[in-house]
């Protein structure tokens, strides 16, 4: 979703709302995905207490959800705009018609508790539903992120790390609808960059070769990559005509993401800098810088 979601000491009803409403919406997908949703569910749950997480749904539409599938992580970086789908099973009652116009449902992620969420992020779409049997379908939705710009997600550096799933429905004719909290999770993660240079090069077998790099990683806050410190960077090297990188040694980062340390010319190969990535920076290997060795 397009917005920033405040929910703390507001009523189930606005509590709702702010997992639902998107900014945009495809012309020719029915009612809007961000007025419409957010007008149903504001006046369905109207009066009841806050959310709490639960494997069974919440709301007045006779819907539930499962086989909630999605990545692992999803990497964003300072300005792209990051999109990912989510496939799950939708159940529902006979008297509920998903082919109707009408008919909207989606999945979402948010961070923190249910019942105050520090952020959510939603698709700028519905998902699209397929029907597998009289009461059950199969659904396919998208989580757009955006870092930067008109339609940021109001992302801070602090979110970055496990992110829960939940998925709702709404039927704008009856005004009905339901969400189901605690499907599964996933990481979003400050994307990564890391850079290797080995020197001299050539070099004379037997000499020194100081090998350079920086590690550093998106800062959703003021959209630039700055250093990752303190962090343990393995330096692997491959030789000439081989396919397989080995670790020579461990090097930590410094204040500034900065990464140097110092080998001894053997043969012909390729140095690198491999990351291992934590809960909140994905895993990134720098492309090999070759040296040829006399």
């Amino acid at each position: 979703m397009r917005i920033r979601a405040t929910v703390a000491a507001v009523s189930g009803a606005l509590a709702l709302s702010a997992f639902v409403v998107p900014a945009a919406q495809a012309a020719d997908a029915g009612p809007s995905y961000r007025t419409e949703v957010a007008k149903v569910l504001s006046h369905s749950a109207s009066g009841r207490t806050a959310f709490t997480a639960t494997s069974a749904p919440v709301g007045d539409l006779d819907v539930s959800f499962s086989d909630f599938k999605m990545v692992k992580a999803i990497k964003v970086g300072t300005s792209a705009h990051v999109n990912t789908f989510v496939t799950y099973t939708l159940t529902h009652g006979a008297d509920v018609d998903i082919t109707a116009d009408t008919f909207l449902t989606g999945p979402v992620l948010y961070r923190g508790s249910s019942d105050d969420p520090d952020n959510v992020l939603g698709g700028d779409a519905p998902a699209s539903c397929v029907k597998v049997t009289a009461t059950t379908a199969s659904c396919k939705g998208p989580i757009d992120i955006y870092p930067k710009g008109e339609f940021s997600s109001g992302l801070r550096n602090s979110e970055a790390g496990t992110w829960h799933a939940a998925a709702l429905a709404v039927d704008v004719d009856s005004e009905k609808s339901a969400i189901q909290f605690g499907l599964g999770s996933t990481l979003v993660q400050r994307n990564s960059r890391l850079t290797v240079n080995a020197s001299p090069e050539p070099v004379q077998k037997g000499r020194t070769i100081t090998v350079a790099g920086k590690l550093s990683r998106a800062n959703w806050e003021d959209h630039q990559y700055h250093g990752y410190t303190g962090q343990a960077v393995k330096l692997q090297f491959r030789k000439k005509g081989s396919s397989t990188y080995t670790t020579l040694k461990t090097v930590k980062s410094d204040s500034t993401g900065n990464l140097r340390t110092t080998v001894k010319a053997t043969v012909d190969g390729y140095f690198r800098y491999s990351f291992a990535g934590t809960s909140t920076t994905p895993a990134v290997n720098a492309t090999g810088d070759f040296v040829d060795v006399k």
